[in-house]
């Protein structure tokens, strides 16, 4: 798809205003390149974020067909990666949104799909007031760089069956935008949450984080062994890694959790 093989994490903290989130996403998206990133890892609810949930969020709803994904294929086409963000996207009741993450390559036509599975109803939030969950569907993967990558979205990674699906459908590369809210031990539990992810499934984990003051920051990229090989801290900035197909199998022979496994995972 392009002769960049690395994989950028774009952390910034989006606002309400959606041109606004779209021009920064650029800025960053052009740094990435720079430093060698033919795919570019953005947060979750890119396209819009306010402080509190409230209604204000279903009206800046948009179909995966409006303007926000229109932005990411032209910043895509323009500058030819694939890019990966988060957007308040139009629900199935007039009260609700959908949590979803798009995935647009150098075309500008939409890669992959993916809504968030579970909803943050925790550490006092109550996401489902104004949400949707997306539905149980086969997961969307798509290949950059000889590797096939699957998609989640921030709580999700506190599940350990949402990853392990993605890998049994084929996923080696993981990419996790996110809003990871701030709190008591939160930056421990998220760096330890995705590197666990990585661990367990002996594959690559990108998880790309709000800037504070609301997100914990700390976008980081991890590989197979668990090794944090690009990560940020609480700027608005880029990192890059370079994932490789040589390192994947270097680790699986090591570390065979895979085939040694002896359960499925069964959706409730």
């Amino acid at each position: 798809m392009t002769d960049r093989t690395g994989v950028a994490v774009a952390q910034f903290a989006p606002g309400a205003d959606r041109d606004e989130n779209l021009a920064r996403l650029r800025a960053l998206a052009a740094l990435a390149v720079d430093r060698g990133a033919g795919l570019v890892v953005a947060p979750e609810y890119s396209s819009f974020f306010a402080p509190e949930l409230g209604p204000e969020w279903v009206a800046a709803a948009e179909p995966l067909d409006g303007p926000f994904v229109r932005g990411l294929g032209a910043i895509a086409r323009e500058l030819g990666i694939v890019l990966v963000a988060g957007l308040v996207e139009v629900g199935t009741r007039d009260d609700r949104f959908r949590n979803t993450i798009v995935a647009v390559g150098v075309d500008g036509g939409v890669l992959a799909v993916s809504r968030k599975l579970h909803l943050y109803d925790a550490f006092g939030a109550l996401e489902s007031r104004w949400a949707e969950a997306g539905e149980i569907e086969p997961p969307q993967l798509f290949a950059f760089a000889g590797l096939q990558v699957g998609i989640q979205t921030c709580y999700d990674v506190r599940f350990p069956e949402v990853t392990r699906r993605l890998v049994d459908a084929g996923a080696e590369l993981v990419l996790i935008p996110a809003e990871w809210v701030r709190g008591p031990q939160k930056e421990h539990h998220w760096r330890t949450l995705v590197t666990a992810r990585a661990l367990e499934n002996t594959i690559y984990v990108a998880a790309a984080d709000h800037a504070p003051p609301i997100g914990v920051g700390c976008s980081v990229v991890v590989d197979p062994m668990g090794v944090v090989v690009a990560a940020l801290g609480e700027q608005v900035d880029a990192a890059v890694a370079f994932p490789t197909r040589a390192r994947l199998d270097e680790v699986r022979a090591v570390n065979p959790a895979l085939r040694l496994r002896r359960f499925d995972v069964v959706a409730r």
